[in-house]
């Protein structure tokens, strides 16, 4: 958006995090990075859509990875399905996320075998010809009508691909 500027103003765009929020990690990045000199891209990135969904990206991977180890080893190096185990035991509290400096950024995430996803939280956001601003609440979506039709296409998706089904425990 930033290319188009003021001739995108009124633009609407959903989102899974608070896109327009900043937080201490956006900080840390700027003053144990940037400001050394050994970012990789442009500080002027810090805090845009893209680069704080790749940031929660890394997070999530890296918070996946110590719940992993947690369970089978602190400082072991982890399997795939331990790591895979990480992933899909997140708890990542309101108070965990403010102490990873992300607490205004996402709202809180717990995943599981049966819900990767853990969050189904969403808002919209508009761009003002500037930057991203909050335009509404959070919204959740109604599982009775998305549900449904996840259980159908991943059920269409495993036969098509031959891919017999996991259970959870």
């Amino acid at each position: 958006m930033a290319d188009i500027g003021a001739g995108a103003k009124g633009y609407n765009a959903i989102t899974l995090e608070n896109s327009a929020a900043k937080d201490r990690v956006q900080d840390d990045l700027r003053k144990y990075v940037h400001d050394k000199g050994q970012g990789t891209g442009p500080a002027t990135e810090i805090g845009q859509i893209a680069h704080t969904r790749g940031m929660m990206i890394s997070m999530l991977q890296v918070e996946a990875i110590r719940a992993a180890q947690e369970k089978y080893g602190k400082g072991k190096v982890m399997t795939p399905e331990q790591v895979r185990w990480g992933f899909e035991n997140l708890n990542l509290t309101a108070d965990r996320l403010k102490a990873l400096g992300f607490g205004e950024i996402m709202r809180p995430l717990q995943t599981s075998c049966a819900n990767h996803m853990g969050t189904d939280w969403a808002r919209i956001v508009q761009w003002d010809g500037a930057k991203w601003n909050i335009a509404s609440d959070w919204y959740q979506s109604d599982k009775t009508h998305i549900a449904p039709m996840v259980q159908e296409y991943a059920a269409k998706f495993a036969a098509d691909k031959k891919i017999a089904p996991r259970t959870c425990p």
